[in-house]
């Protein structure tokens, strides 16, 4: 893990929250945010590619995550908060203006940065999670029409404690079965399955967990252990509150009802990843919501974790977006 020795690792003061930070190079600054259940680390091929290029990327663990504060109460993990500590990982890291990349959750923590600081995140990149501007549907009350019959995994992830309870039995197996459920190496659901997003009645998420047969070519042994390790110290309890903050953003974000973000943007999204099929029709509504929008790429073969599975990819997309700004 030469890696690791490379690259340059830190807490800095966001507005009075310790936030870890990951980073290489020098030159304009790129944001890095990460999703569930991950890790600065999960950017551990963007991070070389940027620094090489003439940029000073930055990768944190979003606040409850590895080395980053761990406030207790749910609550905290609103996406003004955590968009909050974006804008002050900028200010600590002496800049001034940043281009913004999120990934799975950290797709939304993105875009609520770009959206309310415009100032300071001049340019924006989504990965997976299309942007969406805020709605009249209360998200909990969305995701639970998802299923009559089964929980959508964001309503099985609500209840404070029931995810940990099943997690914590054996957190390496349950993250390995995870990452790669949600890969685009997993096969895909026999007919008449279901995909692993779904829970039957009194059974676990990790019920229709597939997992690898042998190696995989984007996590490696090594790289599943660093985030095991990660979430022995910090826990999960801090990611999986902010899926249950959900209904609190959507209050928050009540001011910017149906705004769009202008600033200049980019889509990545996976062939295979969940979140990108399910968000189809934010992707088509992007002229009106992104108008900004300077590409939308859907990645063949690729499933969630494509700045993992598909990392040279990614990288080229992302710095011609970033080189093209300019």
């Amino acid at each position: 893990m030469s890696f690791l020795n490379e690259v340059k690792r830190h807490n800095v003061d966001a507005f009075g929250y310790q936030i870890h930070v990951a980073e290489m190079g020098e030159g304009p600054l790129v944001l890095f945010v990460h999703g569930f259940p991950e890790s600065w680390y999960s950017w551990r091929n963007q991070l070389p590619a940027l620094a090489a290029a003439g940029y000073r990327a930055a990768a944190i663990d979003v606040r409850g995550y590895g080395s980053s504060a761990a406030p207790e109460g749910l609550d905290a993990y609103r996406l003004i908060d955590l968009a909050a500590d974006c804008v002050g990982v900028v200010e600590a890291l002496g800049e001034t203006t940043a281009t913004i990349v999120g990934h799975d959750w950290g797709s939304p923590i993105a875009a609520a940065a770009a959206r309310l600081r415009p100032d300071v995140f001049t340019a924006m990149a989504l990965l997976s999670v299309p942007y969406d501007a805020r709605n009249s549907h209360r998200p909990s009350e969305t995701f639970a029409s998802f299923s009559e019959t089964e929980e959508f995994y964001i309503t099985y992830f609500q209840e404070p404690g029931r995810a940990e309870a099943e997690i914590t039995k054996n957190p390496r197996r349950w993250l390995e079965g995870f990452y790669f459920s949600a890969s685009g190496d997993c096969p895909p659901p026999e007919p008449g399955q279901t995909s692993m997003g779904f829970v039957a009645s009194g059974g676990l998420l990790s019920d229709r967990f597939s997992y690898p047969s042998g190696p995989l070519d984007w996590m490696t042994d090594d790289d599943l252990d660093f985030y095991v390790g990660e979430f022995d110290r910090a826990g999960f309890t801090g990611g999986l509150n902010r899926y249950r903050c959900i209904d609190h953003d959507w209050v928050d974000l009540r001011p910017w009802h149906h705004a769009p973000i202008v600033q200049p943007s980019l889509f990545i999204g996976g062939e295979k990843d969940g979140p990108t099929l399910w968000g189809a029709g934010a992707i088509s509504r992007f002229s009106e919501t992104l108008p900004g929008i300077r590409g939308t790429h859907i990645l063949e073969g690729a499933g969630h974790w494509l700045q993992q599975e598909a990392a040279d990819q990614v990288n080229d997309l992302l710095l011609e977006f970033i080189e093209g700004l300019s």
